[in-house]
């Protein structure tokens, strides 16, 4: 009788994604202290773009572990981060808790890229967008160089606005005082 159901064994069988990342920029990692295994998530983003180039992972996890770490492997790999919009979803198959590892550990990757990108930041001026770390100064020289009419067009040009949206209000106040 096999240990696995045959769609988690298919995954676990030949792992396309457990190996490191080289030059990440994003890494988190979960563990589960009622069995001892740990996932770690490590993705290298294209600064630019925006986009997940790369992702692997390492675990000690079980099977069912595995096939979610591969799932959100090949879901995300190649995507924008905007179009993802939050949302990690791994389809989970028997065990809820060894599904859920690997998306709190991209959650937690991608929350490191984000405070990388803030960290980069050096100015004076506040940052309005703390998604893709874009100052107030950015976005004013580029209302004002512009003539920018619109949050829109901002974020189009920017990406500031485009990632959770708290900054949008800002961003009109900037467009706002300078028309």
């Amino acid at each position: 009788m096999p240990i696995y159901p045959s769609e988690i064994a298919d995954a676990i069988r030949k792992p396309k994604f457990c190996e490191p990342v080289r030059d990440p920029n994003a890494a988190g990692a979960e563990a589960k202290f009622d069995c001892g295994c740990f996932v770690k998530v490590e993705m290298r983003i294209d600064g630019e773009r925006q986009t997940i180039r790369e992702i692997g992972y390492r675990t000690n996890g079980c099977g069912y572990m595995i096939a979610a770490a591969e799932s959100a492997g090949a879901s995300l790999s190649g995507n924008s981060l905007l179009e993802l919009q939050g949302e990690i979803v791994v389809p989970t198959a028997g065990r809820p808790g060894c599904t859920d590892a690997p998306i709190r550990a991209i959650r937690n990757a991608l929350a490191d890229h984000r405070s990388r990108l803030i960290e980069e930041f050096s100015g004076e001026k506040a940052l309005i967008c703390t998604c893709f770390g874009v100052s107030a100064d950015t976005v004013e020289q580029y209302v004002a160089s512009q003539s920018a009419q619109s949050v829109t067009d901002v974020s189009a040009a920017l990406r500031v606005g485009s990632g959770c949206g708290s900054c949008r209000m800002l961003i009109q106040e900037i467009i706002d005082a300078n028309g």
